[in-house]
């Protein structure tokens, strides 16, 4: 036939309209397209697949690592240090920003493959009528006007119109309804949204019994998938709390370095040193106090946290979500496959008859051994499996239909012939031959069942003397076998995570496009307030003030029959009240709330490629306690980061004070520390014990905390009266301490000439004590950091060997420089006398015992509160 179809970009037909003029719209008749006309309309529509985005190009996503906050200050760094001279110091900065940058990329790159090779949701072939016969063609070659061949088991590849036939569909990944739905090509069309259409079927979604022909409306991304994973792609991300901490923290830290660098210039100036020499010294002093070692920190304690949830089952796609989890204040979570099984299964049975179990058996087209038929005859048929019923030969079947709500088979039992009825009770219950008084009973107790969420069925059945000559005749005179009742059960887990959600101060919301009584049902059972349910319907009626009004109250919500517009809606509404939002799913229809949450969870096992696309973090093991697991593990690394900022912090004040000291005396004392021990500490000691308690095991208590607020800063003013009031300080004054001490006991006085004769070796060795002191400080700083507020025997002496280990290499490291000649002449070190190293001994203790004071005292404070 010669047709000239619509460009792709015109809106699609409308495929509710009644079937001859669809078919007319669509220039097709019910034995499909001819293979040539299919050809042709493959140029003109394109073929049947999403577009890709192409992904992020990796050289943009490898210059985002090189632009970084603390990266854009290194460069600055390194920029300074080559003006200044200090060549070897400005390639090695620019060595940290470019190993960092490299480290990061490849981590993200390596969890973006691994989530693209969880698998395709769309068949690969599907049956369609081309020529008048049937043909497997690629799912990728459909095109409007193909008419499908749907029979059970089917992946549906493109949104379709029934023409002929009943079928029912698993479309859980897209509308969140865990029971399937009927379709029916002759049925009654008027639902309020086309996803509730009786006649339409969708790409992406399973046929689980009947068998029906479809006409196919719509492909690529004019279907409902396609539909939603537009406004998925439009949705913008937006940079995790981590990042805005860290920004804040470079800018802190340029800040503190530019204005001692610059503060340097008139006290060097009065200090004696000409403008270009005080320059120069200003520049080096800004370039020391930069911590370079601060961001390959973060980076490995941030991919360390990756390799963690990886291991427990969840793939992170940017290093920073694994923090953003950690700060999550409100799960948004989807029932279907997250909650619950996603299989349904008998939970309560009425059996009033010894032939109930066996009746079940029979009245079923379900396989049990393949796993194929309608989920409900499934669970039906492992019940009764489990009670020892075996099937019979069947003679007849009456299969269910959905305008009667029930089926019905005859099967030779033995030398007899029994008719077995299974249905929605309300339509088998008045072909039972029982009192009234008992009809009113069971359906008081059919009543009941439901309202536990339960999907109630009734079985009957009786005995005939011949094949009955119709349905009519075989569903009269019945007896009642039993009752039984189903539901799609929680995962066994879900109940102890959503504990550890609440003791964790998180809320849990459900957003479910299934009924509302359901939900409701499912997240009492596993610990979810359910404290009101909130239709799709009404959701839309509700206005914004009313909504946030609703989200801020204490309780919890259930959200039912909602929309993918709903979800992105109660995200955004979430995040506007200041809540740090982890939204869950794994349907089509939860990919663009995925994407605007905070941080978007996709289970990789039942999830569709769309939405593990849009998601943050993927869920390999489909497993809601894994979230809880992210969570822990996203706090544990935001402390950590804390530490390693705070031990790094804690070093700025005994590396400033000794240039503070030699500018503000004019030159009357020596310079107590040069740049390059400086950049020692820096680069060198101070490096793997950062490195070490970025590691740190998690402190006791941590998921008993409320979660921290969006504001709440890597920096607070407890971490820097800690860092610079309390360690800092003391760390000074022992430094400055070792110092004069050692140029005292050699004779020198204010304003002594240090630079040759016997006063310059007693500099050289106060200058190594100076430098001594601060590693020595370095290591108490190092044990007190590891904690926040318990103590130290708390988390034990040996459980993080990794700063064990760093604290030995900064040890060694720090004797070569003192002791090895060649070190010697460089850093202007010289060997300490055994007087001094007694002296330097109890600093580590000093220290930290000082911190531990002080977090005790504060706990007896909170402990008072």
């Amino acid at each position: 036939m010669t047709t000239h179809l619509k460009s792709p970009e015109a809106p699609p037909v409308d495929a509710r309209e009644p079937v001859a003029r669809l078919l007319r719209d669509l220039r097709t008749t019910p034995t499909g397209l001819t293979a040539r006309e299919a050809a042709r309309r493959l140029q003109v529509s394109g073929p049947n697949s999403l577009p890709s985005h192409g992904g992020r190009k990796w050289p943009l996503e490898l210059v985002r690592q090189l632009v970084h906050p603390l990266a854009l200050l290194l460069w600055v760094a390194g920029g300074l240090a080559w003006v200044a001279g200090t060549t070897n110091l400005a390639i090695a900065i620019a060595g940290v920003i470019l190993l960092n940058g490299l480290l990061a990329f490849v981590q993200e790159q390596q969890a973006e493959k691994a989530v693209e090779a969880l698998g395709k949701y769309l068949p690969d072939r599907a049956p369609v009528l081309r020529d008048g016969q049937v043909w497997h063609v690629p799912a990728t070659e459909l095109v409007p006007g193909d008419v499908l061949v749907l029979e059970e088991g089917n992946r549906i590849p493109a949104d379709a119109r029934l023409i002929d036939g009943t079928v029912d569909v698993d479309a859980s990944m897209l509308t969140g309804e865990s029971v399937p739905v009927t379709r029916m090509a002759d049925a009654h069309d008027d639902a309020a949204r086309p996803l509730d259409s009786p006649v339409l079927v969708f790409s992406g979604t399973v046929c689980v019994a009947g068998a029906a022909h479809a006409v196919v409306h719509a492909t690529g991304r004019h279907t409902e998938i396609g539909r939603i994973a537009s406004l998925s792609s439009r949705v913008g991300r937006e940079e995790s709390p981590l990042e805005r901490q860290v920004r804040r923290v470079a800018w802190l830290i340029a800040l503190v370095a530019v204005v001692v660098g610059i503060g340097f210039l008139p006290l060097g100036w009065l200090a004696g040193l000409s403008w270009a020499a005080a320059f120069v010294f200003a520049i080096g002093l800004l370039v020391a106090n930069v911590p370079e070692g601060l961001l390959p920190t973060i980076t490995l304690a941030l991919a360390a946290g990756v390799r963690s949830m990886a291991k427990a089952g969840a793939l992170v796609k940017r290093l920073s979500a694994v923090e953003t989890l950690g700060s999550t204040t409100v799960i948004c979570t989807d029932k279907t496959g997250t909650l619950t099984r996603n299989e349904m299964s008998v939970e309560e049975v009425h059996p009033y008859a010894e032939s109930f179990a066996e009746a079940l058996a029979r009245c079923s087209t379900a396989d049990v051994t393949t796993g194929s038929g309608d989920p409900t005859e499934l669970a039906l048929l492992r019940y009764a499996g489990s009670t020892g019923a075996d099937l019979s030969a069947r003679k007849v079947l009456y299969p269910f239909d959905p305008r009667l709500k029930r089926m019905s088979t005859v099967d030779l039992v033995g030398d007899s012939l029994w008719v077995s009825t299974k249905g929605a009770p309300e339509q088998v219950l008045p072909r039972c031959a029982m009192p009234p008084e008992e009809r009113t009973r069971l359906l008081a107790l059919v009543d009941e069942m439901a309202g536990r969420a339960l999907r109630v069925l009734a079985v009957a059945g009786r005995r005939v003397a011949v094949l009955p000559d119709s349905r009519e005749e075989a569903e009269t005179d019945l007896s009642l076998l039993g009752l039984v009742g189903l539901v799609d059960p929680p995962r066994p887990e879900v109940a102890a995570a959503v504990a550890d959600c609440h003791s964790a101060g998180i809320r849990v919301h459900v957003v479910t496009g299934d009924n509302g009584r359901t939900a409701a049902e499912i997240a009492r059972r596993v610990g979810i307030g359910a404290d009101r349910v909130i239709s799709g319907e009404e959701l839309a009626d509700l206005p914004e003030p009313a909504l946030d009004e609703a989200l801020t109250a204490n309780g919890e919500i259930v959200f039912s029959r909602a929309a993918p517009e709903d979800k992105l809606r109660i995200a955004d509404a979430l995040r506007d009240c200041g809540e740090v939002v982890a939204m869950t799913g794994d349907g089509v229809n939860d990919a663009p709330a995925l994407r605007r949450a905070d941080i978007g969870v996709a289970m990789g096992i039942g999830g569709t490629d769309v939405a593990k696309e849009a998601a943050t973090v993927v869920l390999t093991d489909d497993n809601f306690a894994t979230i809880v697991a992210g969570v822990r593990e996203g706090r544990r690394v935001f402390d950590n980061v804390r530490k390693f900022v705070l031990y790094i912090f804690a070093h700025a004040v005994p590396e400033v004070l000794p240039f503070l000291l030699f500018a503000v005396s004019g030159g009357m004392i020596p310079l107590p520390l040069t740049v390059l021990q400086i950049l020692a500490i820096d680069l060198g000691t101070e490096t793997l014990p950062a490195l070490a308690l970025g590691r740190e095991p998690a402190e006791p208590g941590l998921m008993s905390r409320r979660p921290r607020r969006r504001s709440e800063g890597v920096v607070t003013g407890r971490m820097l009266l800690r860092a610079w009031g309390i360690m800092g300080l003391l760390s000074g004054a022992l430094v400055l301490g070792a110092f004069f001490a050692v140029l005292y006991a050699a004779g020198w006085h204010p304003g002594a000439d240090v630079s040759s004769g016997a006063l310059h070796t007693a500099y050289l060795q106060a200058t190594t004590a100076t430098f001594s002191a601060i590693v020595c400080c370095q290591v108490g700083t190092a044990f007190a950091a590891r904690t926040e507020r318990v103590s130290l025997r708390s988390v034990g002496l040996t459980t993080n060997r990794l700063l064990l280990g760093g604290i030995v290499f900064e040890l060694v490291f720090a004797a070569a420089l003192i002791y090895l000649p060649p070190l010697q002449a460089l850093f202007g070190t010289a060997a300490l006398p055994a007087w001094v190293v007694a002296m330097l001994l109890p600093m580590p203790v000093i220290v930290w015992g000082a911190d531990e004071l002080f977090r005790w005292v504060t706990r007896r404070g909170d402990a008072r509160e």
